[in-house]
């Protein structure tokens, strides 16, 4: 690698080119997530088209966001104690497994095998999100972060876009199952580019876990967030987000899929368009934002700040249920949003976190958002089986957006007059 000046940000390109270890990692994220978005797409349709109830599919949503918050505490641990590059290889050959479980899935009284094969699935997911989180400063010197984090963010709006698109085209036009069997060949070839990282571990807790361990260390992290206000306010804002909007949103364009703008198999294809349009929202978003923010502290917290209202204002879009493009031009703007508030978030952290508890920090922040994604899928799943209407659940998440501006512009000023 080239010695750059630590004050001098890394481009995007020379990120790429010059440092092989991020290279691999960010190949690897590429085709993993590319299997994410068709097994997403491709569960999500078989759950509707088997049971034709809005709770159901809630629950599918409820059951990938639960999993990974039972986890999060001993993934934290885990990500802190042990080789970072292992924990992620064999996370991506277990999931590799677990997938093709989804091809039993065949007649409505299987569904429960649906909800138990995405259990373990996203069990296993739990530990590898955090330990990629914490895994970046390992291999990425300080002045790269902001670049590797954009890009890193841009790359998972990218395959949610492509991956959401051709998962919808391949479910709607060669069956479900396909988009199965491509999601386990994905985890396979993802595992194969991690191998190419090139990573010493130094390990940051010491001793055999154990169950009293994992408990202990644990707490410890839970003890930094206490004392450390700022950053548990940080990494509350994915939860925030999750809570008000994206939890919900998940299991209405599902619906909005299947009964109001049917397109492919059970809606998938429609589906699949509309996960491509907020990926490509959440894509361009932060890096047009960072052309103005760039790294500095500051413009990134009012960023966030920014990124709600966006959001608001894609859902109120989106609210009357009226042309196609109309919904699509609101699920952008509500990505852009969502976009910048998670990217900028991230990169708070990257940068304050020390490495002694990163792993465990990132990972209470994933199961705060699993679980507050969880709350919102129930809720609104709920609310669909009450006869509840779709424009009503927009606006009233547009109302909670609102809110969670609200409180964090509240917490900015008040740190701002402390400094």
């Amino acid at each position: 690698m080239t010695t750059h000046d630590h004050t001098e940000p890394i481009g995007y390109l020379e990120l790429i080119r010059e440092n092989r270890n991020f290279r691999a990692l960010w190949l690897g994220q590429i085709v993993s997530l590319l299997g994410d978005w068709f097994n997403l797409i491709g569960s999500a349709s078989l759950v509707a088209t088997l049971t034709q109830s809005g709770f159901a599919v809630g629950g599918l949503f409820i059951v990938r966001m639960l999993a990974p918050f039972i986890v999060s505490p001993v993934a934290g641990v885990v990500a802190d104690r042990y080789n970072r590059k292992q924990v992620l290889i064999i996370t991506d050959l277990a999931r590799a497994v677990i997938v093709l479980g989804f091809l039993l899935v065949r007649r409505p009284e299987h569904v429960w095998l649906l909800y138990a094969l995405t259990a373990l699935q996203l069990s296993v997911s739990g530990f590898f999100f955090p330990t990629r989180s914490a895994i970046l400063p390992d291999i990425v010197p300080r002045n790269g972060l902001g670049a590797a984090n954009a890009i890193s963010s841009a790359t998972w709006s990218v395959m949610l876009s492509l991956g959401a698109a051709l998962g919808g085209l391949v479910a709607g036009q060669f069956g479900i199952y396909t988009a199965f069997v491509v999601d386990a060949l994905t985890f396979l070839l993802s595992a194969f580019f991690i191998m190419q990282v090139r990573y010493t571990s130094v390990p940051t807790l010491d001793g055999t876990m154990t169950l009293a361990t994992a408990i202990r260390d644990y707490i410890e992290g839970l003890a930094y967030l206490r004392h450390h206000f700022d950053i548990l306010m940080i990494a509350l804002q994915k939860t925030f987000v999750a809570l008000a909007v994206s939890g919900g949103f998940q299991v209405v364009q599902v619906v909005m899929a299947e009964q109001i703008y049917p397109i492919g198999e059970g809606g998938s294809t429609s589906l699949g368009l509309m996960y491509a349009v907020v990926g490509v929202g959440t894509g361009v978003g932060p890096i047009l934002a960072r052309a103005f923010t760039g790294d500095r502290e500051w413009p990134l917290r009012w960023a966030i700040l920014v990124s709600y209202f966006l959001s608001a204002v894609g859902l109120l879009l989106i609210a009357p249920l009226g042309a196609f493009w109309v919904v699509l031009l609101g699920m952008l703007l509500r990505g852009v949003g969502g976009g910048i508030g998670w990217v900028f978030s991230t990169q708070l952290l990257l940068d304050l976190l020390p490495d002694r508890v990163r792993g465990r920090v990132f990972s209470t922040e994933f199961a705060m958002f699993t679980l507050a994604n969880a709350v919102g899928a129930a809720v609104v799943g709920r609310a669909l089986d009450l006869s509840i209407s779709l424009s009503l659940l927009m606006l009233a998440m547009a109302g909670l957006s609102i809110v969670s501006a609200l409180v964090w512009g509240a917490w900015l000023l008040m740190m701002r007059r402390r400094a």
